[in-house]
Parts: structure tokens; C-alpha cells; sequence
């Protein structure tokens, strides 16, 4: 098989697992179904025990289709740990750096109402603390370094077209469809900054592993702060 057959079938791969995830939330008709759940009453503990449960069909489905792969990125990453924990470490406080500073912009100077994600998560962490931070905080990242940054550099070899489109597709999928004015849509830079960093961080190290370190521990810090501080 040649360059171009290969990045062809990276292609189709990566344009079905984009589809996968994104129409992930009907799995949870599922248990909706078996349980005999109204989804006209809908309580909050439904929509975290809903989520982790599409959250972690699309993991088990990914970790099947990358199976492989994995297993080479993470020997590539245990073999240099330090190094790559370092590379990934750095640019995870630069992405950090950028996404508190545009927050503070968009929010306070510009009057956004603050991320209506970000809103969302908040309500399901309030609801089940421990379940969230093992779907926000593991099984989420695990998701979205794959979908958003592996799919895109087994496709992309340029490192500032790669980081741009992790910028616009993470940052999107956290904005697009919960944004209620053209502010909100600004919460794509905070988001998309942070996605950016953890593609660089992938291209640099040549092992998801790193950027899906950073993405876990980033994701872990905020839920702890969340159940123990706010």
C-alpha cells in the first residue's frame, strides 16, 4: 500500500470515527429503552449515568479500532517519559496560559456570559462528583486526543495546519450548539488554545499518550477544585 492509499484510508477512518462521536449521544437510547426511562423527566443523575454510558461505548470502540496503534505510542511514550512528559507539560501551561487570559477578555471585557458547556459540566459534577471525574476526567480525554488529534495528524503531517484544526474542531465542539450569542461563540479561542497546545504536543512527541496525559490531568485538576473548592 502507498503514501496515498494510506492517507486515503486515514481519511475515511478518521471522517467515520468524527461521525461516531458526535452522534454518540443516541446510544443512550439504549438504556433509555431497556429501562424504560421518560425522556420527558430527565433528571439530572439520568444525564451523567446517560453520558458515561455513551462516553464509554465510544471509548471501547475506539480503543478496538486503534488497538494497535496505541500500543506502539505507548511504548513510544514509556520509553521516554520524562521527555515527553516535559514537552507535554510545557506546552500544556502555554495552552493553559492562553485559555485563562482569553477567558478573563471574553468574560469580563467583553461581557460573555461564560462558557454554556462549561455551565453544564458544572451541574453534572454538583450532581455525581466521583462519576464525572471518571468521565471527564479519563474517559473524555481518552475520546477526544483521538478523535481530535489522532484522526487529524494520521492525515496532516504540517504541525501548523494540524494545530489549527485542532483548534477550530475542539474549540467548536465545545461551543457550537450550546452558544446562545455571537459572544459566546468567542469561547472557542479558550477552548480550541488548549487543543492546539495538546496537537503540538502529539506532533512533537509522536505519541497520543502525551497530550492525553496533559488532557487527564488538566480535566482531573478542575473537576477536584470543583467538588473540593467551589
Amino acid at each position: 500500500m502507498n503514501k496515498t492509499d494510506s492517507k486515503i484510508l486515514y481519511l475515511i477512518r478518521g471522517i467515520s470515527v468524527f461521525i461516531m462521536f458526535f452522534y454518540s449521544v443516541y446510544l443512550q437510547y439504549i438504556p433509555i429503552i431497556l429501562f424504560k426511562i421518560d425522556i420527558h423527566n430527565i433528571t439530572p443523575v439520568h444525564s451523567v449515568l446517560l453520558s458515561t454510558f455513551s462516553s464509554t461505548i465510544v471509548l471501547f470502540v475506539l480503543f478496538f479500532i486503534y488497538r494497535n496503534e496505541l500500543k506502539k505510542e505507548f511504548k513510544i511514550f514509556k520509553d521516554n517519559f520524562v521527555e515527553n512528559i516535559d514537552i507535554g507539560f510545557r506546552y500544556w501551561m502555554l495552552g493553559l496560559f492562553v485559555m485563562m487570559i482569553s477567558n478573563v477578555i471574553i468574560t469580563y471585557f467583553l461581557k460573555g456570559g461564560g462558557a454554556n458547556n462549561e455551565v453544564a459540566v458544572q451541574n453534572m459534577i454538583k450532581t455525581l462528583p466521583w462519576l464525572m471525574l471518571i468521565d471527564a476526567g479519563f474517559i473524555a480525554p481518552f475520546n477526544e486526543e483521538i478523535v481530535f488529534r489522532k484522526t487529524l495528524k494520521d492525515i496532516i503531517s504540517n504541525p501548523i495546519l494540524l494545530c489549527i484544526l485542532s483548534f477550530l474542531l475542539f474549540g467548536g465542539a465545545h461551543v457550537i450548539g450550546e452558544a446562545k450569542s455571537l459572544t459566546d461563540y468567542l469561547y472557542i479561542i479558550p477552548y480550541g488554545s488548549l487543543g492546539a497546545s495538546f496537537a503540538y504536543c502529539y506532533y512533537k512527541t509522536n505519541t497520543i499518550f502525551t497530550s492525553m496525559s496533559m488532557h487527564i490531568f488538566h480535566n482531573t485538576i478542575l473537576i477536584l477544585l470543583s467538588i473540593f473548592v467551589l
